[in-house]
């Protein structure tokens, strides 16, 4: 009986390391999406609109609110309204508080840099009762008329795993 070469046994070794690790990685993602806001701001006028398609009814999704925030945002927090019409054009609106900073002025979330990213849990366990695209718009509810120091908006929906 010959043995495998050392070199045609690391390779082996390194294809079946990265096979697992891919499989290891795939996530329950069903949309994510980032929107960027201006440069000079996030007007109170702007609405971001994400299109989210559901083709599962039967399984449960947690959906989240995305912002990347710059340092020079001056707030601990951020409140968003949300209004989501159905495929069969049911709307609701909502309004989220996002917390940003802790009361030390600590950035929450993760990032590099100067740009942090905080997921904020939007609804838990929610079943999507049609099939279609749903579509979400936000706005951000705060005094200023120019918010400075957020980068990016955007939204995430993935499936939970449970019925």
């Amino acid at each position: 009986m010959k043995l495998m070469p050392v070199k045609m046994m690391n390779r082996c070794f390194c294809i079946l390391i990265i096979s697992l690790f891919a499989v290891a990685c795939t996530s329950n993602d069903v949309y994510f999406q980032y929107k960027s806001v201006a440069t000079k701001g996030w007007s109170k006028d702007s609405i971001y609109s994400f299109d989210i398609p559901i083709s599962d009814t039967t399984v449960l999704y947690n959906v989240y609110v995305n912002i990347r925030n710059r340092g020079e945002y001056q707030y601990q927090n951020l409140w968003l309204f949300l209004s989501k019409t159905t495929p069969d054009k049911t709307q609701s609106k909502d309004s989220i508080e996002c917390y940003l900073a802790d009361q030390r002025g600590k950035w929450l979330g993760s990032g590099i840099g100067s740009i942090m990213e905080m997921p904020v849990l939007y609804q838990q366990n929610v079943r999507f009762k049609t099939k279609g695209t749903y579509h979400y718009k936000i706005v951000h509810g705060m005094r200023d008329s120019i918010l400075i120091g957020i980068n990016d908006i955007g939204m995430r929906v993935e499936k939970t795993g449970r019925n």
